[in-house]
């Protein structure tokens, strides 16, 4: 049987995607063009603003595209100056979800993700993305060859 315990924390995530970006301005980028979310949730979910999804995978964004990491907000700030966050992805067909990321405006180690497998083969998949540094990141989420693919800016306060 799955443990399933970590169920009580999505409410706390989703009103953190929503909540705290919304209290916190954030610098304006030209150069990073975020994605929107589409309001694209999987079937039998409720709907949601920051959903994101190509009707194979989703995941949530962030309302004003920009993640955003300070002492006491959501997250983690690691002492190596990485930046770790929780983040959900929903699976509508069969397979192991691999994430990959690089940074868009500027030189920097690959994203590193860690994908649990102990969630099945499709459905709900937690996830979490490591930034090695703040700046604007392209995501890109792979269950064999579809793809799912979105832009973040990442912010150290």
């Amino acid at each position: 049987m799955r443990n399933m315990s970590w169920l009580w924390r999505l409410p706390l995530l989703a009103a953190s995607l929503v909540a705290s970006t919304a209290e916190v301005p954030v610098p304006k980028n030209a150069s990073c063009l975020v994605t929107a979310p589409n309001g694209d949730v999987p079937p039998g979910s409720p709907s949601a603003p920051n959903g994101y999804g190509n009707g194979q995978l989703w995941t949530w964004l962030w309302s004003n595209g920009a993640v955003v990491f300070e002492s006491g907000g959501p997250g983690e700030i690691h002492p190596d100056g990485s930046l770790e966050m929780k983040w959900p992805w929903h699976r509508g067909l069969s397979g192991r979800l691999q994430i990959t990321g690089k940074r868009l405006d500027q030189r920097a180690p690959s994203l590193r993700a860690t994908v649990s497998d102990s969630y099945g083969d499709i459905g709900f998949q937690p996830t979490t993305l490591i930034f090695p540094t703040p700046g604007c990141w392209e995501v890109t989420g792979q269950v064999g060859a579809t793809q799912l693919t979105f832009v973040t800016q990442v912010v150290r306060k």
